[in-house]
């Protein structure tokens, strides 16, 4: 059918009979069937890294090779065409009919492994640890009830798997909480991106391949998650071990972007082209999204935008789809002892349709289908493996500063500051939701920061830095962090003005007399000594906030004023300082509450989990029991 549409449109297949396509797709799935191990073991180098393109070539080539002997010719753009059209076709069929084909899919991947399986089979289980990034306990409990989530309301109905909220440091957003879950160390990670005044006022931040890779320097001890015969998939860092994919902290080596695991992927000469199909269904279900936001007012709204489309198809299903095969890949070797892989869709929507939009209930009804692919690979491995499903911290929803007060945070900011003040304002994280920086050409790869950009950073006096609606102000003309007492004096209008804005919940400073403070608009908290002078400006914002904030206010890189944005606990609400409607970063609401689901045998105590690196600990010592009580 997807070659005789191509035909159609003469697109570069020549016209033929109905008959002949039906034979002739008959005989090409026998030519792959007999070839295609023997092609893609030969061509695998080329197929990783042309980023699976390769086998819409390869595949398209083997049509040309033997069309003419059923008086098809297959020429021009029908080399790519004609598979794409194929898998698309076929896609389409089996979700209308809900044909699972699953079956064809691990067999192929079954017989790849069998040859590269090591002789000796471990006697004890792996760990497969899935990450559903953004995802919060709340939401996820949600999802569940709607009936979205089938395979985890069964992990939890059958009591084989117990479900935790648990609770992130600040900021709670993916650097802090991957560098605590996988190397147990988060410290002087203060929010997305910062600056460091000791390193001559160099902005660091989670996200940029260089960047990346010297945080992991700065965090790892040698001693991370995956340090023991682990892998990472798609993940910001390594977690200690070398059997990476898409992995920032390593992507620049090369030489570790072949990777065997890969094989699972193109194991089957349609999976790939049906990866592709998916990713351009995806690209015409945000289009939709779009005019369907617009016609029906949806509020709160951003303007996504045509760049977007594109990231929405990269995460919500390439991504998603290469993450869940290697997965599979590794399980059905059964080498690896555990394995970390972050998804990244749901974060991704929730952050520009909202958190509990449909496009959202749509990704995680997606993702409970990757869940479902893998606990049933367990069918086919050598030795089981236990799953662990969690994610690194939630979203909470809200317009945005700019949206309710009329004035980006910035601009607000250098009204309170004298006029021949020079700032720098870094407000766009698009660049937390790392996918993007896949994406080679992107301007909002902020490994690609301009010259102009970079002089103006320099030159600044005062830097403003957004990460959710958590906001840094760094006062660069010193190299230390300012007092509070310093800072009313050289700038009385900064921080009245700031604390009186209405949708601003509260600061925190240092004061050279009180020590660290948290002052909202009718009260201040002392964090040294827990004493509170007026109102508690604290309120709302959770039991451990105080705690939160001592901690984030010892690390290096704290900023002369860190800004935490209003919450409005009745309608669940933060604004946020860019232009997201889901956000995350600072405090307030789900944001701060993400989810474990675990085997219910293992042993993790009843007290609350706060903090990433308490996640390392519980993952970390349960790895260690698994092998011993083999």
């Amino acid at each position: 059918m997807g070659i005789y549409l191509i035909s159609i449109f003469g697109l570069g297949v020549s016209k033929a009979a109905i008959d002949d396509i039906a034979l002739f797709v008959i005989f090409i799935s026998l030519i792959n069937a007999i070839l295609w191990p023997l092609l893609t073991r030969i061509l695998m180098p080329f197929l990783v890294l042309t980023f699976g393109v390769g086998t819409l070539i390869l595949n398209g080539f083997l049509l040309q090779f033997f069309g003419p002997l059923f008086n098809i010719y297959v020429d021009g753009p029908a080399i790519i065409l004609a598979p794409l059209a194929m898998a698309f076709v076929t896609t389409v069929l089996s979700t209308l009919l809900t044909i699972e084909d699953d079956g064809s899919y691990y067999r192929s991947v079954f017989r790849d492994a069998e040859k590269k399986r090591k002789s000796e089979i471990k006697n004890y289980p792996g760990l497969i640890i899935v990450e559903i990034d953004g995802l919060a306990y709340d939401v996820l409990k949600e999802a569940i009830d709607k009936g979205l989530m089938p395979t985890v309301k069964s992990m939890i109905d059958d009591k084989s798997h117990t479900l935790r909220m648990w609770e992130t440091d600040l900021s709670s957003q993916t650097g802090a909480s991957q560098a605590g879950i996988l190397h147990g160390n988060n410290e002087d990670i203060t929010a997305f991106r910062w600056i460091e005044k000791e390193n001559n006022n160099q902005m660091m931040q989670c996200s940029g391949v260089d960047r990346v890779k010297i945080l992991e320097s700065r965090i790892s001890d040698g001693d991370g998650l995956l340090v023991e015969n682990g892998a990472s998939r798609s993940n910001l860092f390594s977690g200690d071990t070398d059997n990476v994919i898409f992995t920032f902290s390593k992507i620049l080596n090369i030489r570790k972007l072949y990777n065997k695991a890969w094989f699972s992927v193109f194991s089957n000469p349609s999976n790939f082209a049906r990866i592709v199909s998916l990713f351009l269904a995806e690209m015409i279900l945000e289009i939709i999204s779009q005019i369907k936001h617009s016609i029906k007012n949806i509020r709160p709204r951003i303007k996504r935008g045509i760049a977007y489309i594109p990231v929405r198809g990269a995460t919500n299903v390439f991504m998603r789809e290469i993450n869940t095969s290697t997965l599979i890949g590794d399980m059905m070797v059964g080498d690896i002892d555990v394995a970390y892989s972050t998804y990244l869709g749901y974060d991704e929507i929730a952050h520009h349709s909202g958190v509990r939009d449909e496009d959202s209930w749509k990704a995680l009804k997606g993702m409970d289908k990757q869940i479902r692919r893998l606990v049933k690979a367990n069918k086919y491995t050598p030795r089981k493996y236990q799953f662990v499903i969690q994610s690194d911290h939630g979203q909470t929803n809200g317009a945005t500063f700019m949206q309710r007060y009329g004035q980006s945070f910035e601009d607000f900011v250098k009204s309170l500051l004298p006029k021949d003040m020079k700032m720098f304002a870094k407000m766009s994280s698009n660049e937390d939701h790392y996918a993007e920086s896949f994406m080679p050409f992107s301007k909002k790869n902020d490994d690609l920061i301009d010259e102009k950009e970079q002089e103006e950073l320099g030159d600044s006096e005062v830097i403003v830095l957004a990460s959710g609606n958590l906001a840094m102000i760094y006062l660069t003309q010193w190299s230390n962090r300012l007092t509070y007492e310093q800072i009313n004096e050289m700038f009385p209008e900064l921080i009245p003005g700031i604390v009186n804005n209405e949708y601003i919940g509260f600061i925190v400073v240092r004061s050279s007399e009180k020590g660290d403070m948290a002052i909202g608009k009718n009260g201040v908290y002392y964090l040294d000594s827990d004493e509170i002078d007026g109102e508690n400006p604290l309120e709302g914002f959770g039991k451990n906030i105080a705690r939160h904030l001592r901690r984030n206010s010892s690390f290096k890189y704290t900023p002369d004023i860190l800004v935490n944005s209003f919450y409005d606990e009745e309608k669940d609400e933060v604004c946020a300082f860019e232009e997201l409607v889901g956000s995350h970063g600072g405090a307030g609401g789900s944001q701060s509450k993400p989810f474990i689901l675990y085997p219910s045998d293992w042993n993790i105590g009843d007290e609350e989990i706060v903090g990433a690196e308490s996640i390392y600990r519980i993952l970390k010592d349960n790895l260690k029991l698994l092998k011993e009580n083999q």
